[in-house]
C-alpha cells in the first residue's frame, strides 16, 4: 500500500508518474494543459456558467471548453449542476479538491507571467543564435 505521506517528489523518483500506464499521467494531462489551467484560475473566483467561462478564457473554442470540462469533472475537480429550465442553464464550479489543484496551478501561472521578461530574453537569445 502507498505511503501517502511520501512526498510527491520521492513517488516521482520512485516512477509512478514516469511509468506509460501511471493513470495519473491523464490527470497530469487534463490539469495542465492550457485549458485545464485557464478552467481552473477562473473557476476559482466562483460558479460560471458555460458562456462565462467561454469570455473568460478567451480563445477557447465551444468544443475544447466542453471536452476539458469534461475532463476536470470526470477527474473530480469540477461540479457540474445542470438545472431544468428551458433554455438549458448549466452551472460550474470548483470542488474541495479543484480548489486545490487551482491553487497549485495558479502559482505556476504567476511564476510563467512574473518571469516572461527573463523568458523572452532567452527565446530571443536562442533566435539570435540560430
Amino acid at each position: 500500500m502507498e505511503n501517502s505521506s511520501e512526498p510527491f517528489s520521492a513517488r516521482v523518483r520512485r516512477g509512478d508518474l514516469m511509468e506509460p500506464g501511471c493513470p495519473s499521467r491523464e490527470v497530469l494531462k487534463h490539469v495542465t494543459s492550457q485549458w485545464g489551467v485557464l478552467i481552473l484560475i477562473v473557476l476559482e473566483s466562483g460558479t460560471h456558467r458555460f458562456s462565462e467561462l467561454r469570455r473568460k478564457v478567451d480563445g477557447v473554442s465551444e468544443r475544447m471548453l466542453a471536452q476539458t470540462l469534461q475532463w476536470l469533472e470526470g477527474d473530480g475537480l469540477v461540479d457540474r449542476v445542470a438545472y431544468p429550465v428551458v433554455p438549458p442553464h448549466v452551472e460550474y464550479s470548483l470542488t474541495p479538491m479543484g480548489r486545490e489543484a487551482a491553487a497549485h496551478v495558479r502559482v505556476l501561472a504567476d511564476w510563467i507571467e512574473a518571469s516572461m521578461p527573463g523568458i523572452q530574453q532567452a527565446q530571443a537569445a536562442r533566435l539570435a543564435a540560430e
